[in-house]
This record gives C-alpha cells, sequence and structure tokens, in this order.
C-alpha cells in the first residue's frame, strides 16, 4: 500500500502515523533507536501491512496482471493503484472528508519534524504542494506518481506507462481492491490491538 492507505490505517494515532509514514526511509534495527517506542510501533505497523500485502493471494494475482511488462515493479504499481481506489471511494471508509484527512496528516507529519529523515524533509514539502493524498483521487494524479516514480529509478522501469494499464483494467483492478482492502483493515486493526497500547 502507498501513502494513503498506511494513513488510514494508523488509527488515528499521531506517533503511530508519523512511525509508519517515514517507514521506508529507515534502515535497519539501528536507526530504531532513534525514535520514540510509539514511533517505533509505527514503523512496525508499516512493515506488518507490507507483508501482509506482498504475500496475500489476491495482491499477488493482481500483480499477474502487469508482471509481464513491469516485472518487479508490479507490487509498486498496484500499491498506487489501491491507493486510488481508497482515495476515490474515500466515503465509504472514512467520515472525514479526504481534504481534512490529508490536511491532518500534513499537519502532523510536519509538527514531528526534528525527528523526521532527511529524505522525508526534503519530499515532504512536494508532497504537500501537489497534494499527493488527495490527488490520488484523480487518474491523473496517479499518472503524475507513477511519473515520479519511474524518475527516480535506476533502470528503466515503464512505471510511467502503467496508468494506461489502470485504463484499461480499471473495473478488474478496483474489483480486487474492494476484496483485499477490508482483510488489509482487519489485519491492521488487530496488530494494533495486539502490539500498541496508548497512554
Amino acid at each position: 500500500m502507498n501513502f494513503l492507505a498506511h494513513a488510514y490505517l494508523s488509527g488515528g494515532n499521531k506517533e503511530i502515523l508519523v512511525g509508519n509514514f517515514i517507514a521506508d526511509f529507515v534502515k535497519g534495527k539501528q536507526q530504531l533507536a532513534l525514535f520514540d517506542a510509539p514511533i517505533v510501533k509505527g514503523i512496525e505497523l508499516h512493515r506488518t501491512i507490507d507483508s501482509f500485502t506482498d504475500t496475500h493471494a489476491i495482491v499477488r494475482e493482481t500483480k499477474v496482471k502487469l508482471r509481464e511488462k513491469y516485472n518487479h515493479y508490479s507490487g509498486v504499481i498496484v500499491d498506487v493503484f489501491f491507493d486510488h481506489f481508497l482515495a476515490k471511494n474515500w466515503h465509504h471508509y472514512h467520515s472525514a472528508p479526504l481534504t481534512n484527512f490529508a490536511s491532518d496528516v500534513y499537519n502532523t507529519i510536519q509538527s514531528y519534524n526534528d525527528v523526521l529523515p532527511v529524505d522525508v524533509k526534503y519530499m515532504l514539502p512536494y508532497m504537500i504542494r501537489g497534494n499527493w493524498l488527495l490527488n490520488y483521487a484523480k487518474v491523473e494524479g496517479v499518472a503524475r506518481t507513477l511519473s515520479g516514480m519511474a524518475n527516480r529509478t535506476k533502470f528503466r522501469s515503464r512505471m510511467d506507462e502503467a496508468v494506461g494499464e489502470l485504463e484499461e483494467h480499471y473495473d478488474y483492478f478496483h474489483a480486487q481492491f474492494e476484496m483485499f482492502f477490508p482483510l488489509l483493515v482487519a489485519h491492521a486493526k488487530e496488530w494494533l490491538r495486539e502490539n500498541y497500547k496508548a497512554n
């Protein structure tokens, strides 16, 4: 899952959200010592979400649709597609408008600026300026996200072309998301119940 789903799955806790948001930029166990325990739990939540997603049969089946053309980038593309469907159907999942939720996420992450990894500090202004979380709801926003990812890869990924796959097989990818996402929500909630106790 991409940024929006990870934020949504943080359960409304600010420190869990921060950890979940920065997890891909925190490498190795030694770096975990730099953060307070609740933020570490957010990092761990991010990793269990990724593990559950990457190994689930529905997601594996979805990636097959893309693998021939996009190879190991197919998982990244599916993550972005699924964020699109979460954003587009946001009212089914959250009582607050996506505009408000996105603004709250940006404000929360900025309020923890002192602990953000350098790469997050570099990326965050671009995310806020482009309102990535909100713009996942538009196919054009998906196209911009995938193009940006393609520009940052060392090799020719062709991810900038993947929005065409979304448009051509839109109903299929939507149906896959609808089957998978409730399972992921239940998994994340159960993990938080078992592993995190708020003060």
